[in-house]
């Protein structure tokens, strides 16, 4: 998978991810499958999509965990 996306949930990342982790975790997913790291101005809105959704879908994901030992709260700005 991609070395350079860091795992997002507590306790590895201490304290919540914030936007800019997410977004950052999503493109970098993104640029993996497409095998593009920019994309041509062609395919830019459906990578652009693709960001958002995976970034949306991250969000959800950890937003619902619960991780032993400590209590789950929506991360200001993401709930």
């Amino acid at each position: 998978m991609c070395r350079s996306i860091r795992t997002l949930r507590p306790p590895v990342l201490p304290g919540e991810a914030t936007e800019d982790d997410i977004h950052a975790a999503a493109l970098q997913y993104v640029r993996k499958i497409s095998g593009f790291r920019a994309p041509a101005a062609h395919n830019r809105e459906a990578f652009d999509r693709a960001v958002a959704a995976v970034a949306e879908a991250t969000a959800e994901l950890l937003d619902s965990l619960e991780v032993r030992g400590q209590k789950r709260a929506a991360a200001p700005g993401r709930g």
